[in-house]
């Protein structure tokens, strides 16, 4: 019988279509015994069945999973949290590539990160640091970033599509909502800035001349203790200034 089944198939195929088709369309079957009808069907789904799907490439590429992640911090393998003396705030550095950056990595696990960064880096966990700071000045500041941003990330977007003019109307009313009194810029840093500062309200410590970006350091040093600035522009987007001490 499977000897015969290659035989007819070859004598009724003049059209060139695939067994399956044949049997499907009843050329081969229709008119036949039901026992060679049924071995020809057999014979077909066993050479026409094609094999299980593979994976594509693109289903294998890596990705973090739980295990890559630090279960402390949330940060992924290779990254952990260090502490600038001169700025008094935290950064995130790759002991592997020795990169540093004051925004936490677009994969990090946001939940953990932001649990250990309250329970080690927040406001109360960071006392200001002693000894004397002459020739420095203390400052809060609200960052808004836009797409031109030397680094149109942070803390709470991985990418920042707002153009220059809508994060000027965006900090334009925090201003006035500022100077009206119905917020201070220190609960809405915590809650809008797009810099690291704002887990510490916004509040920048103690820095002096050349270490910030000309444009805020100029802004920054023309203040009174408990004066906040009007707009200020820089790479980094715009500002509002608020100096503390």
């Amino acid at each position: 019988m499977a000897g015969a089944v290659p035989r007819i198939i070859e004598g009724l195929n003049p059209a060139g279509m695939s067994p399956i088709h044949l049997v499907v369309r009843g050329v081969v079957a229709d008119g036949l015994p039901r026992s060679l009808s049924k071995g020809l069907r057999e014979h077909f789904q066993s050479i026409d069945t094609p094999p299980h799907p593979q994976l594509d490439n693109h289903d294998k590429r890596p990705h973090n999973t739980m295990a890559d992640i630090d279960q402390t911090t949330g940060l992924p393998q290779g990254w952990i949290v260090k502490f600038s003396k001169s700025r008094s705030l935290p950064y995130y550095f790759n002991v592997n590539t020795n990169q540093s950056q004051w925004e936490p990595p677009h994969d990090a696990n946001q939940d953990l990160l932001k649990r250990y960064m309250a329970e080690n880096y927040s406001s109360s966990s960071l006392s200001a640091s002693g000894g004397a700071h002459e020739g420095k000045i203390r400052c809060a500041h609200l960052l808004i970033k836009h797409n031109q941003s030397r680094r149109p990330s942070s803390w709470k977007q991985a990418e920042i599509t707002r153009t220059k003019e809508e994060a000027i109307a965006i900090l334009s009313d925090f201003e006035q909502r500022i100077r009206s009194g119905q917020l201070s810029l220190g609960e809405l840093a915590a809650s809008e800035s797009d810099c690291s500062s704002s887990r510490k309200r916004g509040d920048l410590g103690f820095f002096g001349k050349g270490e910030m970006q000309k444009e805020f350091e100029d802004a920054a040093f023309a203040l009174q203790p408990g004066e906040m600035s009007h707009i200020v522009e820089t790479g980094s987007g715009v500002h509002l200034i608020e100096r503390l001490e």
